[in-house]
């Protein structure tokens, strides 16, 4: 066992880091190395159930970090856009993999077969998503809010597909079946939600107060398999719903943040298991074998799906960009395909075993090409938008030219400090041009007549549509912003430009103190001299004395960068 989990993991961590090293989902990576771990190389078999036993606490812990990032709040703030949005999209992707199967499927099967492969098809990964969208920079943007509300559709409708599967398939009659399993389900829910308010908290609140950490790390463990064990043995519902039910709870208690910082990386951990375990049972060529289906499914995730959601996210009237960068992020299948596939296959038994080959192969290819394509949506709608396409007339403003008598300020970022250093900044008839991500901010300012630009300022050719060349300063007012990027683009375009950049830790502000013109506000620093600065004043210091200890500080601060 030992030397199964050795080498599955080993691989996985090498294989996951060179898949980050090449832009690439970690997922990737993970499934290679169960392709890896199956070949007969290592001196001792690799025992693929030894790493499917510990796949399945993956999945559970899986489903557990859904429920604990769950939040009802995030998914009404877009609910208009994102349940209708993913219950369309869902339904037609589903009936197009059902089609597609059923006349390139493996002979003659059943339509019960084809749809339940249209199923498997149909739900985006949360874990690709997350990490595109994140390395992407538009996470925290209304494209990665509407993305997340349409990812927490789908992961709900999976959950519900795992429910009520042991109804409709345990070989029970589907009227009483159904009934009974209402019934279990709701005694399951009521008695997992006044457990959880009550026994749960107070023993979170005792352990964290009295016990160490790991003790602490234990409970939320216990209580993530434990109300799962519960689920499958007392009601017999899912592991992955009682899990999922388990995370809402300790989700919706204080103890939500530290639940997550310990329990995750656990999750982490065996969910890499998981992924080993799916990429073992992948063969080439079975892959190649039932090539029309694999390159018909390939198309319906990576083209179909895509396009159907864009389409449903601008008939919701929003704007060209928002829908395309929604449906390009969507381009893929991962972790929830797999489960329904493998339980479908292995449980019941309504589609063959390389059904769930094709499955994982095309979700191996559309995580890949996914990772590697989306960074060029960003650029297509900006070709897009240059010509006019998708731009609402309403909502813009053009960017005047720069004159000669004012000085032309770039402002990347428009929150509390970028709104506050504009209103300086203007008062002192200083020409302001505003670079944003957030669409509606945008909208506003172009509405309110403030030049503002949508898209990402590290881009040369939005630092181009705002006059970066002839620009005076780029002040870069958010911390999260990547300033040493935006630095070098604006550096590269006008190397006379004035640097003004608010991080949030010294070493980010060093790199872009290290060449040309550049004041950074890091916020580790200015803390640390305001309290010094306090602690002078309270002892005795004059003005003078406290001004100049702050300059000869912050100085050494930047000189350490060289």
């Amino acid at each position: 066992m030992i030397f199964t989990l050795v080498i599955g993991l080993t691989l996985a961590l090498v294989l996951g880091m060179l898949a980050q090293k090449l832009r690439l989902s970690p997922l990737v990576g993970y499934l290679v190395a169960g392709m890896l771990a199956a070949q007969p190389w290592w001196g001792e078999p690799v025992d693929a159930h030894v790493v499917e036993d510990f796949s399945h606490i993956g999945v559970v812990l899986l489903l557990f970090g859904v429920g604990l990032q769950f939040h009802i709040k995030d998914l009404l703030a877009v609910q208009k856009v994102a349940v209708p949005g993913a219950l369309v999209c869902m339904l037609t992707v589903s009936l197009l993999g059902m089609v597609a199967f059923h006349f390139l499927g493996m002979g003659d099967v059943a339509w019960v077969n084809s749809l339940m492969f249209g199923l498997c098809v149909c739900v985006s990964s949360t874990v690709v998503l997350t990490r595109v969208l994140g390395d992407n920079r538009v996470l925290q943007t209304p494209t990665g809010h509407t993305a997340l509300g349409w990812l927490v559709v789908e992961d709900m409708f999976t959950i519900v597909l795992l429910v009520l599967m042991p109804a409709i398939f345990g070989g029970q009659e589907l009227a009483p079946a159904l009934g009974m399993m209402t019934v279990k389900l709701t005694l399951l829910v009521v008695v997992v939600a006044l457990f959880g308010r009550k026994v749960i908290k107070q023993v979170l609140t005792y352990i964290s107060r009295h016990c160490s950490d790991e003790l602490f790390t234990l409970a939320v463990l216990v209580c993530a398999l434990g109300i799962a064990v519960l689920s499958a043995t007392v009601f017999n519902a899912s592991m992955e719903f009682g899990a999922f039910l388990s995370g809402m709870v300790v989700g919706q208690s204080k103890f939500a943040s530290r639940a997550a910082s310990d329990a995750l990386p656990m999750r982490d951990a065996f969910a890499v298991l998981f992924f080993v375990s799916v990429g073992m049972g992948f063969h080439i060529g079975g892959l190649l074998e039932h090539w029309p289906l694999a390159l018909a499914t390939l198309g319906i995730c990576m083209l179909a799906k895509p396009l159907m959601a864009a389409i449903m996210v601008r008939l919701m009237g929003k704007p060209m960009r928002l829908s395309l960068m929604v449906g390009g992020s969507l381009s893929q299948i991962g972790e929830f395909s797999f489960i329904l596939a493998t339980l479908i296959a292995g449980t019941y038994h309504l589609l063959p075993m390389e059904a769930v080959n094709v499955i994982t192969g095309v979700a191996i290819i559309s995580i890949t090409l996914n990772a590697a394509l989306y960074r060029f949506v960003p650029a297509f709608v900006l070709r897009l938008e240059s010509r006019g396409i998708g731009v609402s007339a309403s909502g813009s403003i053009a960017v005047p030219e720069v004159e000669d008598d004012r000085y032309r300020v770039i402002v990347v970022g428009y929150g509390p400090c970028g709104e506050l250093v504009s209103h300086v900044l203007r008062r002192h008839d200083m020409e302001i041009v505003v670079l944003e991500m957030n669409i509606d901010t945008v909208t506003h300012l172009n509405q309110a007549g403030i030049p503002a630009l949508h898209g990402d300022a590290s881009n040369r050719t939005i630092l181009r549509m705002a006059g970066v060349e002839k620009a005076k300063a780029i002040i870069i007012s958010s911390p999260g912003a990547p300033a040493v990027q935006i630095a070098a683009a604006a550096r590269s375009l006008n190397p006379q430009i004035r640097v003004v950049a608010h991080t949030n830790y010294i070493r980010i502000a060093q790199a872009v103190a290290k060449s040309g013109d550049a004041h950074v506000f890091a916020g580790e620093a200015e803390v640390a001299l305001a309290m010094s600065s306090h602690m002078l004043r309270a002892l005795g210091a004059t003005e003078e004395q406290v001004a100049r200890e702050s300059d000869e500080n912050r100085a050494r601060l930047m000189q350490d960068s060289h």
